[in-house]
């Protein structure tokens, strides 16, 4: 029998912004200054007649999800605009009815054909990387469970049980050891009251007034210190270099004074208890993260101990006959994939060459997050959700993604550092969640209707 609550009739409309960064922000060798977000508008009837708008958006980050050099940025985002216009029309013609999840789950299985063919129309000597594919549905993704969620006036997580999705996780997932389970186990209907942030210290970014060349003088902080006494932060991410250990270290060992200096200048209320180390895919070996941390141990010993967990440290194709394993990494700190994470099964892969976690992002899509969220709980493994430096509505969508799921510890918020113009419209509503006071984010806000925000 069809839910009351079941989609059975879906539109899109597509259009983008544009906004300029306030300063550079460096990751895995590359400069980035701007950003392109993709907003969907999703119009849904259900079976119970009941008719809801949906709001998906996301930073189309065509640099961290196709870092093909021999391709510029523009013609990748012109591809992955034109690959989200066609999974558009795409989900529109699905001849089914559900729930978001299985309808974004039929639409899984028609992204190949529809990247191959958009790969053909532009011409392109390689496929469209599995990310790219990714992070152009993501906004179809939101924008429909959104929808529904607004169509019926509720939590767009409270409609996981099986009265509103039949479909338990085995079934969802293909995998007869899930059978039984159902995703509203390992998601809360209600988001948590708070979320501590994690704040990014680029590799570009300066710690110190002594360090700023040229200030940007527009009234938000210039460096690391003022960024901590600002917002009393207590979880710094760090932007490592992967193929220099000696300014890796030094790095490490730097931010942990500053941080520590502005503490005790009584000029912070709160201690950087927690880092997190991204080497953005860089590191040549396991060895090279090794004798980091094992020097990083012997120079800054509580530096160390502040580590919660080590991001992606080498490259993404876990399938290369080279590929390397973190077995004896996870043995000292969690490591979590990220960039490799596409599926179950890519999951599966890193799990057996030794990670011990995973990283969840909106903008690989809200099914996926959900999904490989719930088999993270199950399995047990060390979960953080993570942005894309997201602004206005794709960061409201990646913190209640984050506050939902109840093993997450943390949520990243990095659009208010380099691009706090793309938050400018839902500062007005949503003010303390982009500016922050004792280093948390007070997800209880995001509590309403569908993805849980509104303007």
């Amino acid at each position: 029998m069809t839910p009351s609550t079941a989609v059975i009739g879906i539109s899109f409309q597509l259009e983008t912004e544009s906004y300029r960064y306030r300063t550079p922000m460096k990751f895995g060798g590359r400069v980035v200054n701007d950003a392109t977000v993709l907003n969907a508008t999703c119009h849904a009837t259900l079976a119970n007649g009941q008719r809801g708008v949906g709001l998906g958006s996301m930073t189309m980050g065509v640099a961290w999800a196709w870092p093909d050099a021999s391709l510029d940025d523009a013609m990748k985002l012109s591809v992955v605009l034109d690959l989200a216009a066609s999974l558009a029309a795409a989900c529109e013609s699905l001849d089914v009815s559900g729930h978001p999840v299985e309808i974004c789950l039929e639409l899984a299985a028609q992204r190949p054909r529809i990247a191959a063919d958009v790969a053909q129309k532009h011409s392109l000597s390689a496929p469209i990387p599995e990310l790219a594919v990714l992070l152009a549905g993501s906004v179809i993704e939101a924008s429909l469970v959104d929808a529904q969620g607004k169509a019926t006036s509720r939590s767009a997580y409270d409609l996981l049980s099986p009265e509103h999705l039949p479909s338990d996780l085995g079934k969802l997932l293909g995998e007869q050891a899930y059978d039984g389970l159902t995703l509203d186990q390992f998601v809360s209907s209600a988001p948590v009251a708070t979320l501590p942030l994690y704040h990014l210290v680029g590799a570009l970014d300066p710690l110190t007034l002594e360090e700023v060349a040229t200030p940007v003088d527009d009234g938000l902080p210039e460096t690391l210190d003022q960024w901590i006494e600002r917002n009393e932060l207590t979880h710094l991410k760090l932007k490592l270099a992967g193929d220099d250990a000696d300014w890796d270290l030094q790095r490490i060992i730097r931010v942990d004074e500053v941080a520590c200096q502005t503490k005790r200048r009584g000029r912070s209320t709160g201690e950087p208890y927690f880092y997190s180390l991204d080497f953005n895919e860089r590191c040549p070996d396991e060895d090279y993260v090794l004798d980091l941390l094992t020097e990083l141990q012997k120079r800054c010993p509580l530096g160390y101990e502040r580590v919660q967990y080590i991001e992606q440290p080498t490259a993404r194709d876990l399938t290369r006959p080279d590929a390397v394993t973190m077995h004896r990494v996870c043995k000292l700190k969690p490591v979590v994939i990220d960039e490799s994470l596409t599926d179950l099964n890519s999951l599966r892969m890193a799990v057996e060459q030794g990670y011990s976690g995973i990283a969840l992002k909106a903008c690989k899509g809200h099914a996926e997050a959900l999904l490989l969220g719930a088999v993270a709980q199950h399995e047990k493994l060390f979960l953080c959700v993570q942005d894309l430096t997201c602004v206005g509505a794709s960061f409201l969508h990646s913190a209640s993604l984050a506050a939902h799921i109840p093993a997450v510890a943390a949520v990243e918020s990095n659009g208010r550092q380099y691009c706090p113009e793309g938050n400018a419209a839902w500062m007005p509503r949503y003010r303390e969640l982009f500016e922050i006071r004792g280093g948390e984010i007070p997800t209880a806000m995001l509590n309403g209707p569908g993805l849980g925000f509104d303007k």
